[in-house]
Formats: C-alpha cells, structure tokens, sequence
C-alpha cells in the first residue's frame, strides 16, 4: 500500500512523495519526500556514472553509539544525534575523496509530538523518519521509530542506525545529484515504470546504509546478532504481496539484499542500482 501523493513536475513544478511502503503488518518502510522548494539540480550522469561511485569504502569515524533505554525518549535523541554527527562526517569525507562539491550536513528534526514538514504532516501512516529535500532535513519520530520496528528490542540499535543511515542516503542522493534526477524520470514515466524508479531511489539508499554500517562495524558495533537483526528488519519493510510493477520499495529479498551488498562489498560502486537490471530492483 503506497501511503501518499505523487505529483508531476510538469504541472506544479513539485514531486512529492510523502509515501510510505506499508510493508508487513505494522512494519512500513522509511520514504522520502520532496515538496515545492530548493532542491538540487540533478543528472543522468551522476546517477549512472557520477563520481561518488569510483570514491571507494567509507571511512570509519569511529561512531560509538550511546544505549537507547526501553520507553526513553531522551536516550534515543542521544542515540540519534550521535549516529547523525556520524553520518555527516562519514559522508562529508565521502563527498571530499570523490571531489564532488556542495555536500552539506542535512538538518535534523526529531519528533515527539505532531508537526508539519514542506513534505507533509507527520506522523503520518507508516512514517516513523523521512527525508525532506526542499528543506534539507531529517525528520525522525523518537517514539515512533520504535513503534514501527515490529517489536525489536531497542537493544538491537542496528535496526535504528539502518532506518536513519537509510534516510541519511537519501539526501547523500541529493547533494550528489541523483535524487532529483530519478523524480524527474518519476514525474515523466507512466505508472509501471514510475515505481521502478522508485524502487531504484529506495534500494540504492538501503545500499548506502549498508556501506556506512560496515564502515562502523568495530565501533558501533555490529555484531553478528546486530548484522541478522537489521536484515530481517529490513525482509519485513520490503513490498509485502505487492505486483512487480505496482511495489515502490523492492521485494523483502531486495530490500534486505541491497543492505548486505553495501555491508559486505563496501565500495560504493556496488550501490549503483541506476544500471542495474531490472530483477535486482524488483
């Protein structure tokens, strides 16, 4: 079930998606959301061929995560604060070893009550964090990020720094110049093809999560009980009985392998799904 609106770019100049992949019961996979405002420009060459993806693994910045408490809202803005100064870090190197100019940390807006975004209310149904490009920021539910992982015990944080790394890919997408990129295909296409191009938006940033964990694997850490909770968190956010040409996220086996092909191969040239076939972004 997609939760949300996809408009065309053509009429209002905007493409929001404020869409969420209910994905299991009770599970919904994290979104994105873009509204009227700054986005950046985007490119088929940075989508196929940009920089980022010759700029290797990335490099470890030693993000040693505070303990999220049961029923603690202050210990998971802790948490997250610390795994986005990592992020921000992470990625900021990143952008300087591709020599891609421009990158600049997202803001961030953690929620406890209700509020409006230039992407659309939250919470809304199935979104517990999404990305806002038109103001640059992240938006994460302190609450409801744990309402939404299916009963995880908040001792298993790896399933929360792969929804925020997750997140977090998708503004790496702007300042790199693809997110806008694959909206304009999105706003452009007919429906079937439409969700293709989303699936290529979400997946790759499941990819780019994977590639930060990895990076942060000694530190965080991500142990192995740590590593197979995050997979099967992720199984359970894919496209659950949903047609090949109507799922926006990937199927359960994608939507979890993209998080191991960036964990185990690292590079980021493995996280281009811009050219991969059309199966392993089903």
């Amino acid at each position: 079930m997609v939760v949300g609106v996809l408009g065309g770019v053509a009429a209002l100049c905007v493409v929001a998606i404020v869409g969420y992949s209910l994905a299991g019961p009770g599970r919904p996979a994290s979104g994105i959301g873009t509204a009227d405002g700054a986005t950046r420009a985007g490119s088929r060459q940075a989508a196929l061929a940009g920089p980022l993806y010759r700029s290797g693994p990335l490099d470890p910045v030693d993000c040693a995560l505070p303990r999220i408490r049961e029923h603690d809202e202050e210990s998971m803005r802790a948490f997250l604060d610390r795994l986005s100064d990592c992020l921000d870090e992470a990625w900021r190197r990143q952008f300087a070893k591709a020599a891609v100019p421009g990158f600049a940390a997202p803001h961030r807006i953690f929620w406890s009550v209700s509020g409006t975004s230039p992407c659309g209310s939250y919470p809304a149904p199935g979104a517990a964090a999404f990305y806002c490009p038109a103001n640059d920021t992240l938006y994460v539910g302190l609450d409801d990020v744990v309402e939404t992982a299916g009963g995880e015990p908040v001792s298993h944080y790896g399933v929360y720094a792969r929804v925020i790394a997750h997140e977090y890919g998708h503004h790496v997408q702007e300042d790199a110049g693809i997110l806008e990129y694959g909206h304009a295909l999105m706003a452009a296409s007919a429906a079937a093809t439409s969700h293709e191009v989303s699936r290529r938006i979400e997946l790759q940033a499941q990819c780019f999560a994977g590639a930060f964990l990895s990076a942060e694997r000694d530190s965080l850490p991500m142990t192995s009980e740590q590593y197979e909770a995050v997979l099967a968190d992720a199984r359970a956010r894919g496209d659950v009985d949903q047609p090949a040409d109507r799922g926006d996220h990937g199927s359960e086996a994608n939507y979890a392998g993209w998080v191991a092909r960036g964990y185990t191969q690292r590079v980021l040239s493995s996280c281009n799904t811009w050219t991969a076939a059309p199966s392993d972004v089903s």
